[in-house]
């Protein structure tokens, strides 16, 4: 089971980077998927999550209404859209898998993880 996160880099304020996540290995049908980050020092926070039924989401406070997650199943990619990026939003992003199917918050749930892709916002 493989998660590769994509799309990082340097971007300024206000940048629109797209993150991809690509899962090999075995199917996802019915899990669920997620994004958080980290930065040095930090605890892994979340960022979004979203359910193999795309039209469920969940988002955090931090990120909603400037990042949309979406996936597409028969590619096995889920994507990142991230509008009206702030330095605040420097951090690696990491892709997480879910078996369980749930959307969830914390990174405990989440059983399969990518290797994180660096996103450094300039001022």
């Amino acid at each position: 089971v493989q998660l590769q996160a994509s799309g990082g880099g340097l971007e300024e304020a206000g940048g629109s980077p797209r993150l991809s996540c690509i899962a090999s290995g075995r199917t996802f049908r019915g899990y669920a998927m997620g994004w958080f980050r980290q930065t040095p020092g930090k605890e892994r926070e979340f960022v979004a999550a979203i359910r193999w039924s795309a039209g469920w989401t969940l988002y955090a406070d931090s990120v909603k209404g400037r990042f949309t997650i979406s996936r597409d199943n028969a590619k096995n990619t889920m994507y990142l859209q991230m509008n009206s990026l702030k330095p605040e939003d420097t951090a690696v992003y990491y892709c997480a898998a879910n078996g369980d199917g749930l959307m969830s918050r914390a990174h405990n749930d989440y059983q399969h993880w990518g290797q994180g892709t660096l996103v450094t916002v300039s001022s």
